[in-house]
């Protein structure tokens, strides 16, 4: 004899499943384990939970309108014995039905075969100048690509993917518990169509059935003016396609920029050491320096120090902005290196001690920097300022 389903849970056979939903909610509420221990209320909240979900089902309720119980084939039973969960849709309904959720199973069900893809990253090697000017470079990526005999289906041409037998298209497989609750049923991906709800009977012969190859193809990257190392340059829609013909994901190529034989870069200015020879710092002089936008003429005013710096505006690397925008040039810092002789013919040597002699420095008192005041010192009286402290 069918169990009445709809008395169970005190509906009329015309509710909506709304109001069913309520009068369940309302059941369990009064007859949870969790609220009410007695031994009646626990065998009562297993029959108002097996009722709710046959009605909550549009199929299983259709054969209850009929006559029948959706129940009594297939190993499930009602209060009197057996598992009175078979078929529910396990605890994530009940907690549905607590806390205001969608329907019966909402949420839950199989998962779409078409996902999206990865991003890629490729690691690209510049020159300073190719970073300084921007470059097109041509490069070659492995990647997945979309399938071209099945298009991102997985099957073969003419065949389509059948409902899986195990879980009925359900993409979930379902298990009894025992807990403190009683007997729970749980959910779990299906392991034959691993959760799509569908398998694939004739798998495309080229890509398996995965919707997509690994392929190695060229394509062409504009690097703008201005960029460093470590910096990515973002091409979308050119990395990984997704399982089942997913969309693309994107692909990043990172500028590993190669060391200057000249320059060293810090942000968009550059830096660089120039020797000149003591002599010419003495006289003064001008050189012709190779920057990254042509020769340029520096001026070395006589008397020029050691570690002397000029600054030549603009002569740096493009400022490049977040939004890909040049704005205005670094500057090109060049460092003086005054090169003292290591050795000196015997000619060179009368010529400067003939200079030392007119400059009065055949023995010159050593100095030191500056102390706090801003005054010079000989070195002994340092050494006698040191004795008084």
């Amino acid at each position: 004899m069918a169990r009445d389903y709809y008395g169970t849970l005190g509906v009329a056979k015309d509710a909506t499943p709304e109001q069913i939903k309520r009068a369940y909610r309302k059941l369990a509420r009064e007859l949870h384990p969790d609220v009410n221990p007695d031994d009646g209320a626990q065998e009562r909240f297993r029959e108002v939970t097996t009722a709710y979900e046959v009605l909550s089902d549009p199929k299983k309720r259709q054969v209850v309108d009929l006559g029948g119980d959706p129940l009594s084939n297939g190993g499930g039973a009602g209060p009197g014995g057996g598992d009175p969960f078979a078929g529910f849709g396990g605890l994530g309904d009940i907690m549905d039905a607590f806390f205001g959720g969608g329907a019966a199973g909402g949420g839950r069900g199989p998962r779409s075969r078409v996902q999206p893809g990865s991003d890629a990253l490729l690691r690209l090697e510049l020159t300073l100048e190719e970073c300084a000017s921007g470059v097109n470079r041509d490069i070659t990526v492995d990647t997945a690509v979309l399938c071209d005999v099945c298009d991102g289906g997985g099957s073969q041409a003419g065949s389509a993917p059948s409902t899986c037998d195990t879980c009925g298209g359900r993409g979930e497989v379902q298990s009894v518990q025992r807990s403190f609750l009683g007997q729970v049923m749980t959910s779990r991906p299906c392991p034959v169509c691993r959760g799509f709800g569908e398998v694939i009977t004739d798998p495309c012969q080229q890509c398996g059935g995965d919707g997509r190859v690994r392929a190695r193809r060229t394509i062409t990257v504009k690097i703008p003016a201005g960029v460093g190392d470590g910096m990515r340059v973002r091409l979308a829609g050119e990395g990984e396609v997704g399982p089942g013909g997913g969309p693309p994901g994107d692909l990043f190529v990172e500028v590993e920029e190669l060391p200057h034989e000249r320059f060293t870069r810090d942000g968009a200015d550059l830096h660089c050491n120039v020797e000149v020879p003591m002599t010419a710092a003495a006289l003064g002089t001008v050189i012709t320096l190779d920057t990254l936008s042509g020769q340029e003429e520096l001026t070395v005013e006589p008397g020029t120090q050691p570690g002397t710096e000029h600054v030549l505006t603009g002569h740096g690397l493009p400022k490049l902005r977040s939004n890909g925008r040049v704005s205005g040039h670094g500057d090109l810092h060049v460092h003086l290196d005054v090169v003292v002789p290591t050795r000196l013919d015997d000619q060179q040597a009368d010529l400067l001690r003939q200079l030392a002699s007119l400059r009065g420095e055949e023995q010159p008192e050593p100095t030191v920097t500056a102390n706090g005041n801003g005054q010079r010192h000989g070195l002994f009286s340092r050494f006698r300022s040191f004795g008084h402290r």
